[in-house]
């Protein structure tokens, strides 16, 4: 939490992975954020934010889109700004999807998978995706506005077999809660 009482305000989630072998078909992963309403934090997402794109209000943005992995450090950065979203959103689902073009793809097939989600300089979590290694989609975490509108962080990994585009109708529906 950035400080007592004031609750969770900017996010930045990143991403990292190894590209894929020599003669191999590049491993695409991609940051993906749903938004729920206050009215139904477990119903259908108000929008989603994923592949090179922001949100209606400019609250979340993928800054940082990778289509293989290469480069220096995190190859996928997504920035969410809860301090800007607008009172009626209530929850916001992070997750990381593995784009499945070049045949079927698991987290278990992809090397040095990282995930790190930050609030400036303190680190909220950090974790591989070995925990959810037979899975092509994963929720990373979850953060939700409390009645006083403050927003919390709460640590998920929750695994799933779907396709990029039913992963974005999954991801919300349940919780560890």
């Amino acid at each position: 939490m950035s400080s007592l009482n004031k609750g969770v305000r900017k996010v930045e989630v990143a991403l990292k992975w190894d590209p894929s072998p020599l003669g191999e078909p590049d491993h695409d992963l991609d940051i993906v954020a749903s938004v729920y309403t206050a009215d139904a934090p477990r119903g259908a997402p108000a929008y989603s934010v994923h592949f090179d794109s922001r949100s209606p209000d400019g609250t979340i943005a993928l800054t940082r889109d990778s289509r293989t992995g290469q480069g220096f450090g995190f190859d996928e950065v997504m920035t969410l700004e809860f301090d800007r979203l607008a009172p009626v959103y209530a929850r916001v689902v992070v997750g990381v999807a593995i784009q499945q073009t070049a045949g079927r793809r698991v987290f278990g097939d992809i090397r040095n998978t990282l995930v790190r989600v930050r609030e400036g300089y303190a680190e909220l979590s950090e974790r591989d995706l070995s925990e959810v290694s037979g899975a092509t989609c994963a929720v990373i975490a979850e953060f939700a506005r409390d009645g006083e509108g403050r927003w919390s962080f709460h640590d998920a990994v929750r695994g799933y077999d779907a396709d990029p585009q039913s992963f974005v109708s999954l991801m919300g529906a349940d919780s560890p809660r």
